[in-house]
C-alpha cells in the first residue's frame, strides 16, 4: 500500500524539462530528438508517425535508431544515425506510466538532387535556325531543385521550370527548358545546367557542347564571267557544310549533267548558258543547297519569233512581228526592200490602210554591236485591181516572128489568158507576177498600124495597158494605103471573135484585145452571145458591166 502511494507521488511530480521539437536534417547525416523526463523513472517511448518503436534502450528492430543519455536523470533522446528519406516523419516521447505525451517534432529529412541530366548530352547535335529546347532534368531532390542555365558562363533566363512528384510522394524531379534557336556560329558553344537546393547548398552541374549541324553553304562563281560562244568556262562551287558533304550534282537548265560530280565543271559554252542556268547541288546528311547562275555569253542575233507573210485586201491594216535575242542587247530595224528607210525599231511593224503599193518584201533586221547582225523578209500582198506594166512601144522585124508583152503584178492574179484568134498567147506566172506574150508568128503590115491592149480584172477590178507594134530598122512607120486590106475578112474575123469571147468568157480573167482605125462592127455571132451572157445567172451584174466596157474599148462599134 505504501508503494502504490510513492508510485502515484512519483507520477504525479513528472513532467518533460526538454521535448522534441520540428529539425531539418540532410540525407546522411545524424540527428538528436530530445527528451527529458523530471520525476519520472518508468518506461519511456518513442512514436514514429504512430508506430511505437520500442521500450529498450538499444530500439531492436531500428539498427540505426537508439535512445540517448542517462535514464536515472530522466534522459530518453532518440539518436537517428546517417537519417534517410525513410526518418522523415512525426516523432513523439510518451512516458506511458505517467500518461505523459511530448509535443509532436516533424522531422524533415532534405535530399539532395541527383547530378542533372541534359538530354542528348555531352554533345547535343541541332539544326542551324531551327527552334529546340535545350532540357535539364534533375530528380529524387527534396525539397525540389533550383535549375539555372549557363551558356559560356553567362546567366540565360528565358529557362522554363517545372516539377512533379516522385512515386514516393516526398521527393520530386524539376525539369528546366532552355528554348535556342542556334546560328552557325554557335556550334561548339558550351551550356551548363546548374541545380542546388538546401541538401545540396553548392550544387551540383552538368556541361554539355552544342554542335550545330546545317546543310552546305554553297557559293557559285564562273570564270571568267563575260564570254563569247564557242569559249570555255569554269564553274566553282565551293562549299561548308556540317556534318560533311556527301555529294555534288550539276544540271544545266533543269537537266542533269550525268558526267559532272564534283565541286567544279569545265564547258564550251553557247548562247543556251545565257538563258538556262547552271546549277549545283550539294548534300550532307542534313540537308542540300542549290545554286545557280548564269554564264554572260556574247552572242549574235538569234530569231525567237519568225514573221509570217500576210495577205489582205486594199484599205485594211497589216502587221508583221518578229522577235530576236542577242547579248549585248540588240536593235531592230524595219525596211522595205528598196528603200532605206527605217519603218519601224520595235518588235512590231504596223501599216495602216494598206495600198497595192505597199505591197513587197519587208525585213526585219537586227543587229547586236561588235557581235553581228541577221535579218528575215516576210511578203506583204495586197489584194487589188489588176496592176499592168507594159512598154507603150514594142518593135519586131516585118515578115518575122513578133511578140508583144505585158507583166500583171496584181493579187490575186488572173485565172487564163485567151489569145486573139490565129494569135497565139504565152502565159509565164513567176514571183513577179504573170507575163503575157501575145506572139505573132509573121508580123504585116497592117500589125505595126494596130493598138493592142492588155486587159485583166480580178474581183477587184480591171486593168488595162495600151502596146503599138512599131517596125525595127526602120526610122519611120509607113502607114498603109488601105486599112481595108490589111482587115480580116468578116466571116473569118465574126467567127474568131466569138470563140474568142466565148474563151474569155468562160476561161479567163485577162486577155490582149486589139483594136484597129477602122469601123468594126458587130457581127451577129457577138450579138446572141452577148444576149445569152447578159441573162447568164452565173456572172455578177457588176462583172457583166465590167466585160462589156472592155469589149466596147477592144471593138468599137460604129
Amino acid at each position: 500500500m505504501s508503494a502504490l502511494l510513492s508510485l502515484s507521488a512519483t507520477t504525479k511530480a513528472a513532467y518533460f524539462s526538454q521535448q522534441p521539437r520540428d529539425q531539418v536534417v540532410v540525407s546522411g547525416q545524424s540527428v538528436t530528438l530530445p527528451c527529458v523526463i523530471v520525476g519520472y523513472s518508468g518506461m519511456v517511448q518513442w512514436t514514429k508517425d504512430g508506430l511505437a518503436l520500442g521500450g529498450e534502450r538499444d530500439l531492436p528492430g531500428w539498427t540505426r535508431y537508439s535512445l540517448m543519455g542517462d535514464p536515472p536523470s530522466g534522459e530518453h533522446s532518440l539518436l537517428i544515425d546517417s537519417a534517410e528519406l525513410a526518418d522523415d516523419a512525426v516523432y513523439e516521447c510518451q512516458a506511458t506510466q505517467a500518461g505523459l505525451r511530448s509535443h509532436r517534432a516533424k522531422l524533415t529529412v532534405q535530399v539532395p538532387p541527383s547530378d542533372p541530366v541534359v538530354e542528348g548530352g555531352p554533345v547535343v547535335r541541332l539544326k542551324a535556325h531551327t527552334p529546340h529546347n535545350l532540357t535539364c532534368r534533375a530528380s529524387g531532390a527534396k525539397p525540389a531543385a533550383e535549375i539555372t542555365w549557363y551558356r559560356d558562363g553567362e546567366v540565360m533566363e528565358s529557362a522554363i521550370y517545372s516539377k512533379s512528384l516522385m512515386e514516393d510522394g516526398k521527393r520530386e524531379t524539376a525539369v528546366s527548358m532552355l528554348p535556342i534557336i542556334p546560328e552557325d556560329s554557335d556550334s561548339g558553344r558550351t551550356y551548363t545546367c546548374r541545380v542546388l537546393n538546401p541538401a545540396a547548398p553548392a550544387g551540383r552541374q552538368t556541361s554539355i557542347t552544342i554542335n550545330v549541324q546545317h546543310p552546305p553553304s554553297v557559293t557559285l562563281s564562273v570564270q571568267p564571267q563575260t564570254v563569247t560562244e564557242g569559249a570555255k568556262v569554269l564553274f566553282i562551287c565551293s562549299a561548308s557544310a556540317n556534318p560533311e558533304i556527301t555529294g555534288y550534282r550539276w544540271s544545266k537548265g533543269g537537266v542533269p549533267i550525268s558526267e559532272a560530280n564534283g565541286d567544279s565543271l569545265e564547258v564550251t559554252v553557247d548562247y543556251s548558258y545565257f538563258t538556262d542556268p547552271v546549277s549545283c547541288e550539294v548534300s550532307n546528311s542534313v540537308g542540300s543547297t542549290n545554286v545557280s547562275t548564269l554564264v554572260d555569253v556574247q552572242f549574235g542575233p538569234r530569231l525567237l519569233s519568225e514573221p509570217k507573210p500576210m495577205t489582205v485586201d486594199t484599205g485594211m491594216d497589216a502587221a508583221f512581228t518578229c522577235a530576236w535575242t542577242g547579248n549585248p542587247p540588240l536593235t531592230l530595224a524595219w525596211t522595205k526592200q528598196g528603200s532605206s528607210v527605217v519603218l519601224s525599231n520595235g518588235n512590231t511593224l504596223q501599216l495602216k490602210a494598206v495600198t497595192q503599193e505597199d505591197a513587197g518584201t519587208y525585213t526585219c533586221k537586227a543587229i547586236v554591236p561588235r557581235i553581228g547582225v541577221a535579218e528575215r523578209d516576210v511578203t506583204l500582198t495586197v489584194n487589188g485591181p489588176p496592176i499592168i506594166t507594159a512598154e507603150a512601144a514594142q518593135h519586131a522585124v516585118k515578115h518575122s516572128k513578133g511578140k508583144l508583152e505585158c507583166r500583171v503584178g496584181s493579187s490575186p492574179p488572173p485565172d487564163k489568158i485567151v489569145s486573139k484568134p490565129l494569135i497565139y498567147v504565152e502565159t509565164v506566172a513567176s514571183d513577179h507576177g504573170v507575163l503575157s506574150t501575145l506572139v505573132l508568128s509573121e508580123t504585116l503590115a497592117q500589125d505595126f498600124q494596130m493598138r493592142y491592149n492588155c486587159t485583166a480584172w480580178n474581183r477587184f477590178g480591171t486593168g488595162t495597158a495600151l502596146v503599138t507594134l512599131k517596125e525595127q530598122g526602120s526610122h519611120q512607120h509607113k502607114r498603109l494605103t488601105s486599112l481595108q486590106k490589111a482587115a480580116p475578112q468578116p466571116k473569118t474575123a465574126h467567127s474568131s471573135s466569138f470563140g474568142f469571147l466565148e474563151h474569155l468568157f468562160q476561161h479567163s480573167s485577162l486577155f490582149w484585145g486589139f483594136c484597129v482605125s477602122l469601123d468594126c462592127s458587130w457581127p451577129e455571132q457577138i450579138s446572141v452571145f452577148l444576149s445569152l451572157f447578159l441573162q447568164s445567172p452565173c456572172w455578177t451584174r457588176s462583172f457583166k458591166q465590167q466585160t462589156v466596157s472592155v469589149l466596147l474599148q477592144a471593138f468599137p462599134t460604129s
